[in-house]
């Protein structure tokens, strides 16, 4: 579980550039927040919706405040993008999340872990020698039920992927686990309209063994965490 400090619910007015958003509290003040997320948010950010902000008031700090969560309806979904691989973390610390292509038990977890020219967000041994390459997404784009990444073109993302593939040749496992980061979600996709060569990459890995998991999360204005194992689906453009 993830706790935040200090936070307050405000109203978004405006996202001036991907770095910041304005905001405006109750008394009619107006505050810059720092938004931890550099995705588009689009469907998310509209002016005039309830958020929540994290107060950070230090010296080193441009804003005093981070937008952490948006409320969309009646659900409020985290856009933090650095949460997701603390709640994998925790999830595999507390054996959560579990992974089908695993027969032994995991005895090493290792967080930002180096392979060739890329850097993944976990690299998990057994007691079996099995070694396993995992990288981590944070999904917040949502739409009648249906959870999709990416919100706009991951060059990174693909380029992961398709390492991940390559690493067969060298013994590896692979995983990519998807957070999540709202409660009501039918089941995870990826966004293909806005990156068919992602699609294309993941449909590629998972014929080959790459295994990809997604996991929904509870989410307050203050906290989240993990809930449990949603449906992954590759879809056409007609899905």
């Amino acid at each position: 579980m993830a706790k935040y400090e200090a936070i307050e619910i405000v109203t978004f007015k405006e996202r001036p550039n991907r770095f910041i958003a304005i905001c405006i509290k109750d008394s009619g003040e107006e505050i810059v927040t720092h938004v931890k997320n550099t995705g588009r948010c689009k469907e998310l950010l509209i002016p005039g919706v309830k958020v929540a902000v994290n107060f950070q008031d230090k010296p080193t700090r441009k804003t005093k405040y981070d937008l952490v969560a948006v409320k969309k309806g009646k659900s409020w979904f985290n856009i933090d993008s650095q949460l997701p691989n603390e709640l994998v973390e925790e999830g595999l610390k507390q054996n959560l999340i579990k992974f089908a292509i695993l027969s032994g038990k995991v005895i090493q977890i290792k967080r930002e872990y180096t392979y060739q020219d890329s850097r993944f967000d976990f690299f998990i041994e057994t007691d079996k020698s099995e070694r396993l390459l995992v990288e981590v997404k944070g999904m917040t784009l949502e739409s009648q039920g249906r959870g999709s990444f990416p919100d706009a073109p991951s060059l990174r993302g693909l380029k992961h992927v398709e390492t991940l593939i390559e690493a067969k040749n060298k013994g590896y496992l692979r995983a990519v686990i998807f957070v999540v980061q709202f409660e009501d979600i039918i089941y995870a996709t990826i966004n293909e309209e806005m990156q068919p060569e992602l699609q294309v990459a993941l449909k590629k890995g998972m014929a080959d063994g790459l295994e990809v998991l997604a996991y929904n999360c509870f989410v307050k204005p203050d906290e989240v965490s993990i809930n449990k194992k949603v449906p992954f689906k590759l879809l056409d453009k007609k899905g």
